[in-house]
């Protein structure tokens, strides 16, 4: 059901909103995920420090949707002397204060510097087509890694990270990835050729997986199953912008250097 309402929602405003409208949502987005992050590893621990974290790096988009990226350095300058600060007049156990501010440093360029792709990926002039290809590919190559995984899985792809992934599995994401690629070149993206578009699609699908391996990296370091409980049946909004995490950022530098975005 939170699919069906939500996908919809996510192609109209992707397909029809304005840049201004895109920025204000993906800020949002990036702030509620930064929460999300800093609570995966902080718990209850450090809230306001958390807070000031989560809104220093959502500031990003909106520095880079007014084209003012020059300004990122100083934002940054200002958060890591302002954290560091905060931890060392705010202390609480001394032996993991490295470890928590760590933590809090961690996702100001974790998330930020990833996710603040897909602003600059919307803002070229055929960004909107590079979005739609992305989360497709994506989509279809998790999918395909699930479906194939639970009906065909038997080794592991790497137990200590993810114990239900399987090397079928992903090889079945990366079929699932060419595939839905090929019907994008096919439809709304001829830019692509042939075997660009074989190309892209299995380096999408190790992208992707890779994404979502390294988020559950995370999570199992911080011994939680989930990154929160925010969309009803899907956990929490990392839980679906892990894999999207490494693939924006390859489709950005392709879309702008290879095709001329």
């Amino acid at each position: 059901m939170t699919a069906i309402i939500a996908l919809p929602l996510l192609i109209l405003l992707l397909g029809y909103a304005n840049p201004a409208v895109f920025s204000v949502f993906l800020t949002i987005i990036l702030f509620l995920s930064l929460i999300e992050f800093n609570r995966i590893g902080l718990g209850c621990e450090h809230r306001f420090e958390q807070w000031i974290a989560a809104s220093i790096g959502a500031a990003v988009i909106p520095i880079q949707f007014y084209e003012n990226i020059a300004l990122i350095f100083p934002l940054y300058t200002v958060a890591i002397l302002f954290l560091s600060l905060l931890f060392l007049f705010r202390l609480s156990e001394i032996t993991v204060v490295h470890y928590r501010l760590g933590w809090i440093t961690l996702g100001l360029v974790y998330l930020p510097f990833l996710l603040s792709h897909l602003m600059l990926l919307r803002l070229l002039p055929d960004g909107r087509q590079w979005i739609f290809m992305t989360l497709i590919v994506i989509m279809s190559c998790d999918s395909f890694a699930y479906f194939v995984g639970r009906k065909f899985g038997k080794r592991k792809l790497y137990q200590a990270v993810s114990p239900n992934k399987t090397i079928e599995g992903g090889l079945g994401g990366l079929v699932g990835a060419v595939f839905a690629i090929m019907l994008v070149k096919f439809t709304f993206l001829p830019i692509l050729g042939f075997l660009d578009a074989v190309l892209i699609g299995l380096f999408l699908g190790v992208m992707g997986q890779l994404g979502d391996l390294f988020e559950s990296l995370l999570k199992r370091a911080c011994q939680v199953k989930d990154s929160g409980g925010i969309i009803p049946g899907h956990g929490g909004m990392l839980d679906r912008l892990d894999s999207l995490l490494f693939a924006f950022p390859v489709v950005y530098y392709l879309a702008r250097y290879c095709y001329g975005g």
